[in-house]
């Protein structure tokens, strides 16, 4: 049988002698037919935009070229091209660092003569590295006069519900209080509380004893939603000036425990004992008040850690002439001072941690709350809220998963028309609806033919200022927030009729 060539067979020999020589030269024909492209086999010309100048070169890339398609498009300079013909190598800029290397693409290495580079300098001060968009409490009082507050006689209170604008440097609210039923509300519990009184000084002076206190309603066992919704709130209401008055670099400080972390902390009442045992060596150490956020989470292995923004001071210590890192985790050990000698010595070498990086980060009140929920946020990190179970026994709780050093609130409340806090509440429902915030959510799916219950994670929007208009925003600025809405609020055409 003759055996004819197969046209349509391919060859499956792919060595380097498999391509004869009138394939290789129809290859290399295509090859010189095939348009070129210009994204891949671009060479500059001398007739170029000068566009290299700024790193050494003296050429670059035409100020249009064409795509695949033909049409014609604006091109970027590119630092990493080769220069012209007989130009001298320029500097290559990295993307990463910025740093300059070097470029010898069309020279020889032997001709070229070496440009020297310069080296980034350790720099002096904190200018360019942080810059803090806090707004200070001036700031926020000049914002609040913005609003068109209600003009009533002072030192009186007027029956019925007020609206109330509160404007912080990090929030905005709209509220609507009833303040003399507020405080008929309080004088009642004043007088119950009074009775209280009387009935365990009364029964100890029967029996000789007093009374057992009451038991927890039930065990904490995470972080509520009204505590975490409490911090936000405080977070964005505080006043972080005297954080960055002295021109110093923020900072993430990490507070943990040693392996055996129950022998020494076995309630939440001693990890706050411990907390403000440092505070006090801060104190005496550096002379000032320690200014700081902190905030409780704990560990897969049940021990608690505390993380802490502060801005760490600079110098020595007087009382030990050491570093704030080295101060630190000397000063904590001994605070929590465990038995064992080994362990002790683990948790000095490893018991803190100095984060600038994460410090650097904090720019707003916003930032700052952001931080510090984010490990709600994310399903990856929603166990560091959940309470070991041997502190979950009553009396043995976390206490405050949060709190606050030094700072201070720095808010303004105005009480406006009922029109004027509508009108508010409006704006600050559709400004949070325009932010399109989402959460995760779990949603029970029931099967039809097994009856069999699924929960699965989803996501939804968040709803803020539903309850009639009133609620709070955090925001990276309160007080521009409130004179946009003063603005707006205070223009008569805008008004809304009562």
């Amino acid at each position: 049988m003759h055996d004819s060539p197969n046209p349509f067979r391919r060859s499956v020999d792919r060595g380097p002698s498999s391509l004869s020589a009138r394939s290789s030269s129809g290859f290399a024909s295509w090859c010189a037919t095939r348009r070129p492209d210009p994204w891949r086999t671009y060479t500059p010309s001398a007739a170029a935009s000068p566009s290299l100048a700024a790193v050494g070169g003296e050429a670059g890339p035409p100020a249009r070229v064409e795509d695949r398609s033909g049409r014609r498009k604006p091109a970027a300079s590119d630092p990493a091209a080769p220069v012209a013909e007989g130009g001298r190598p320029g500097l290559v800029l990295c993307a990463i660092s910025g740093r300059g290397t070097p470029n010898t693409t069309d020279t020889d290495p032997a001709d070229a003569e070496p440009e020297p580079v310069e080296t980034p300098s350790v720099p002096d001060s904190a200018a360019g590295l942080w810059e803090p968009a806090f707004p200070s409490p001036e700031l926020v009082h000049a914002a609040a006069a913005l609003l068109p507050a209600l003009k009533e006689p002072p030192g009186t209170l007027a029956e019925g519900p007020r609206w109330e604008l509160t404007v912080g440097p990090g929030m905005f609210a709209v509220a609507c209080h009833d303040w003399s039923k507020r405080e008929r509300t309080a004088e009642r519990q004043r007088a119950a509380h009074a009775k209280d009184i009387d009935q365990a000084v009364a029964q100890h002076l029967a029996t000789g004893e007093w009374p057992a206190p009451p038991t927890p309603r039930q065990p904490i066992t995470g972080w509520s939603r009204k505590s975490r919704n409490g911090m936000v709130r405080r977070l964005c209401e505080l006043d972080y000036t005297p954080l960055f008055a002295a021109g110093r670099l923020p900072a993430m400080v990490t507070l943990t425990y040693p392996g055996d972390w129950l022998t020494v902390v076995p309630t939440g009442d001693v990890l706050k004992r411990h907390m403000k045992a440092l505070r006090k060596r801060y104190a005496r150490a550096w002379g000032e008040h320690w200014a700081a956020v902190w905030k409780l989470e704990f560990q897969r292995r049940g021990a608690p850690h505390v993380h802490m923004l502060c801005t760490p001071p600079h110098g020595r210590a007087k009382t030990t002439g050491q570093t704030f890192a080295i101060w630190l985790s000397a000063a904590w050990a001994e605070v929590v001072d465990h038995p064992d000698p080994e362990q002790r010595r683990r948790h000095e070498l490893a018991g803190t941690a100095l984060d600038y990086r994460e410090g650097l980060r904090a720019k707003d009140p916003k930032r700052v709350a952001a931080y510090f929920t984010k490990h709600g946020l994310l399903a990856a990190k929603e166990y560091q809220h959940d309470v070991p179970a041997e502190w979950q026994a009553p009396g043995t709780g976390p206490g405050r998963f949060w709190g606050v050093w030094t700072l201070q609130r720095a808010t303004r409340t105005v009480a406006v028309a009922p029109e004027v806090g509508i009108q508010a509440g409006r704006i600050a429902r559709r400004w949070a609806r325009a932010q399109r915030r989402t959460k995760f959510v779990t949603r029970p799916r029931v099967e039809q033919d097994t009856g069999r219950v699924r929960h699965r994670r989803t996501r939804t929007r968040v709803h803020l200022m539903t309850n009639g208009n009133r609620g709070w925003i955090a925001l990276r600025s309160g007080p521009h927030f409130a004179g946009l809405v003063g603005k707006v609020c205070s223009t008569p055409s805008s008004a809304t009729p009562p």
